[in-house]
């Protein structure tokens, strides 16, 4: 059976899958009191002060300088890849023997599209957020991996596309991933200054990963496979539609 370690984001303490396949990790950790059984994110090589610009991003760096096993993947505390089980939502969570079996045939399990129909994957970010950091990530991508351009661009054509930053990737292609998305995304800070933008369009680096996810595995042809995923808690989907009407029909305040 494969070695599969998948790190559970989580900024605060939080009810843990009991599978050992699960590490707990505490994003943004530097500064902060430890969470008991959490690993923290600033630990070793590690970037956990770029936590409120990179999100779980700072996770994955952690697995990817710290975590040692056949395959590594993403989680999120209140979000996980949902499996066979039944019950309670604890018990529907994805299990080792699960993924195992899954992975016989591709080399990365991702969560189902998100799927927009009336928007594009370009469309639906600008949007959504400041474009400007979409155009700077696009700039680079074209300056420092110009064979990545035809790729971006066709992702960035699609109307569906994966999102959370969440994955489940063959040991060797993660370790290529991060090389790549790292250095993007440290390049695309350079290009610009955020310190007039609010709390949450900040995030803004933990936005962008999860679009070029899809550019490194179409650019790479990647097999992958998409699974179910769930939400631990309910969801205001009246709240989250009204947001999305008002970005998509009011005035956003980075255009």
């Amino acid at each position: 059976m494969r070695d599969i370690k998948i790190i559970v984001a989580a900024h605060k303490p939080y009810r843990m899958p009991s599978d050992g396949m699960y590490l707990p990790v505490q994003v943004g950790a530097s500064g902060k009191e430890s969470i008991p059984g959490f690993m923290r994110d600033d630990t070793g090589d590690n970037i956990s002060d770029k936590n409120p610009y990179y999100c779980e991003l700072t996770g994955v760096y952690l697995a990817w300088k710290h975590v040692k096993a056949d395959y590594v993947g993403l989680a999120h505390y209140r979000r996980h890849f949902r499996g066979k089980g039944k019950g309670d939502a604890f018990s529907r969570i994805l299990t080792a023997k699960e993924a195992d079996a899954l992975l016989d045939d591709c080399d990365v399990l991702l969560p189902r599209r998100r799927h927009y129909y009336i928007e594009t994957n370009r469309s639906q970010y600008v949007h959504a957020h400041h474009p400007e950091g979409l155009e700077a990530a696009e700039n680079v991508i074209k300056e420092k991996y110009p064979d990545y351009a035809e790729a971006f661009a066709h992702v960035m054509s699609r109307t569906s596309g994966h999102r959370f930053n969440m994955f489940i990737m063959r040991a060797d292609l993660f370790g290529s991933y991060c090389t790549w998305l790292f250095d993007v995304l440290g390049e695309t800070e350079k290009r610009l200054d955020i310190s007039g933008w609010s709390a949450s369009e900040q995030r803004i680096y933990g936005y962008i990963a999860e679009r070029l996810l899809d550019v490194w595995l179409e650019r790479n042809r990647i097999k992958s496979k998409d699974i179910p995923y769930m939400f631990m808690e309910k969801q205001n989907w009246f709240k989250k539609i009204g947001g999305f009407l008002k970005r998509k029909f009011g005035r956003h305040s980075g255009h």
